[in-house]
């Protein structure tokens, strides 16, 4: 079926390009379940390939759906059937996937579909994978399937580049067909043991070709999908309201087994159907202390506690009585890795010759995590010895590195000895040709970042180096660093089962992606090619762990630690909220 063909000629076009996603629509109605929240920083938008931020990937994953998705209880976690009927068919050698859907899915209502119910098909995942290739787009996330060697997809858009053409959709490519209406099949050029958790991906919700091409001149504000949300309301960087989808499914809560302390979440939601909660409203609150009182003044259902305020809200370890009292209860666990990228291209600190490798390891050894950790995040969270985080496949429980052995005596000594010296008598170190050296850092502009910044100024102070700070929105930065204008950046990774996310975020071919810091060694990549194609064993955790010993080696990123994440909710608030790889967080929480 050809969608262009939906649509209702040009000035039709035109009038929906115009048009906003949803009308913005008043205070909720008496009766209507509402979940109220806030975030700690603004979204950029609403169009999957062309984001990287958790607050829009959380909106995101409650308005389109990818094929599977993670039992909401199982621990550790297990895959399961979300639109696609079940589990893919996988070849023996972990090349060939196919996966069928279930039938009757529907988007939700737009005006794209003149009033007509839109069925999910297959056709609408090969086109959602192939908008990553396109050229056109700007998006980070390219790698996570181009490390995959889809065949011929890769090719497709070279050839694209190499013509400046626009991205020819319709052309069949033998690694992503429709077979029929509900089936499609996935062929790679390697074995990839573990390819199927990219269809569980929040990157992979299904999108619709026709509300894509008619909404082209502005994709973040007209998210359409088949989840069990629309967007009723955006205000930028203030305000996003998500309504009950009236086409969602009918989807019952099922689990394969609930992990250990999830039990009375099973119990309670026998028999559930979702979403449990009519709306979803969103404030953007950057500061933590207004977010803070908005929580108390009961503006919001359910708090990301600030780490900054963790003593008072659970101190020791214990929901603080005062909130007890008030009926509150508290979840907490681990939650991915926080670090600082080193720009390898950048010719101050970038580079592979020993003096360059010394300058990096000298910022390692200047900056202490642990004092970072006391002060900054007040004791919420872990020290990191390396960026694959705890939970993952391929964490070494055992390393111990110098990512939690600070010493300023041992940087000064690297420093002397590959040749940065105080030449002029300023006080600062110059680089060994004599030229000026200064580091600069870039943060958001809030306070946590500030009182990390006065932190990072005392320790580089301390060993001679001279360090300017950048500071601008999330959003900024993220341009920036895809375009490798920033030195030195740090922000939290989560979500993602497998270590070789982490581990990819050094490989070569991953830099203008997730590889911020533009490393590319030839060894590692060799290592990090060689461990994707193996099963899981101890052969493949050989490979993993010698990676991981030459990031540490060429210190690419400065792992910091593994934040605690503390999720505070009213007594109302009933059912799980935060999954540790799922970002659909609210399709079954509940509000009385």
């Amino acid at each position: 079926m050809k969608r262009r063909g939906l649509l209702a000629g040009a000035a039709g076009l035109a009038a929906l390009r115009a048009a906003p996603a949803r009308p913005e629509t008043s205070a909720p109605l008496p009766g209507r379940k509402t979940l109220r929240l806030a975030f700690n920083f603004a979204e950029t938008g609403f169009d999957p390939p062309r984001v990287g931020d958790q607050s829009s990937i959380r909106v995101i994953a409650h308005i389109f759906e990818p094929p599977l998705t993670y039992d909401p209880l199982a621990r550790p976690a297990v895959l399961v059937p979300l639109t696609a009927a079940a589990l893919p068919e996988v070849s023996a050698d972990f090349r060939r996937f196919v996966v069928t859907l279930k039938p009757g899915i529907l988007f939700a209502d737009d005006p794209v579909f003149q009033g007509r119910p839109r069925e999910l098909v297959a056709a609408d995942y090969v086109y959602t994978l192939k908008r990553y290739y396109d050229p056109a787009i700007r998006t980070e996330h390219l790698h996570l399937f181009e490390n995959e060697k889809i065949l011929a997809l890769s090719e497709l858009r070279r050839q694209a580049l190499k013509d400046k053409t626009p991205f020819p959709y319709d052309v069949e490519v033998p690694g992503l067909r429709v077979l029929d209406r509900y089936r499609f099949e996935i062929v790679l050029a390697e074995p990839s043991p573990r390819f199927a958790h990219q269809l569980a991906a929040w990157t992979c919700g299904a999108v619709a070709r026709e509300v894509v091409e008619a909404y082209a001149d502005d994709p973040n504000a007209h998210p359409v999908g088949t989840g069990p949300f629309r967007l009723a309301q955006w205000r930028r960087a203030s305000r996003i309201v998500l309504e009950r989808n009236p086409r969602f499914r009918e989807q019952v809560f099922s689990t394969v087994g609930a992990g250990p302390g999830l039990q009375h979440h099973a119990e309670a939601l026998a028999g559930a159907r979702a979403p449990r909660v009519d709306r979803v409203e969103i404030d953007i609150i950057d500061e933590s202390q207004p977010r803070w009182l908005a929580f108390l003044g009961d503006e919001h259902d359910v708090m990301t506690m600030p780490p900054e305020l963790g003593q008072l809200a659970m101190p020791g370890g214990q929901l603080a009585p005062f909130l007890q009292r008030q009926g509150m209860r508290a979840e907490r666990n681990f939650n991915g890795i926080a670090h600082t990228f080193l720009n390898c291209e950048d010719p101050v600190i970038g580079g592979y010759t020993p003096e360059r490798v010394a300058l990096r390891r000298a910022v390692m050894l200047a900056f202490d995590s642990a004092e970072e950790l006391r002060l900054v995040l007040h004791g919420q969270g872990e020290a990191a010895q390396s960026l694959v985080p705890p939970g993952c496949y391929g964490h070494d429980a055992t390393l111990r590195s110098e990512m939690t052995a600070p010493s300023p005596a041992r940087a000064k000594a690297l420093l002397d000895l590959y040749g940065y010296a105080d030449r002029n008598g300023d006080g600062w170190r110059e680089q060994p040709d004599g030229q000026p050296l200064l580091l600069r850092i870039a943060f958001r502009a809030d306070q946590r970042s500030r009182a990390s910044s006065e932190l990072w100024l005392k320790r580089l102070k301390a060993v001679g180096l001279r360090v300017q700070f950048e500071f601008a929105p999330f959003g900024e930065l993220i341009r920036r660093s895809l375009a490798g204008q920033i030195m030195m950046w740090g922000f939290t990774w989560s979500g993602v089962p497998d270590g070789d996310f982490f581990l990819g975020l050094a490989y070569g071919p991953n830099a203008d992606q997730s590889n911020d810091a533009r490393f590319r060694l030839p060894a590692f990549d060799r290592l990090y090619e060689r461990q994707r194609v193996l099963p899981d064993g101890p052969e493949r955790l050989a490979l993993m762990q010698q990676a991981n010993r030459l990031m540490l080696a060429y210190v690419p990123y400065i792992a910091h630690y593994h934040p605690v994440v503390t999720e505070l909710f009213r007594l109302r608030v009933q059912g799980p909220l935060r999954h540790p790889f799922n970002s659909d967080w609210y399709r079954w929480v509940a509000v009385a």
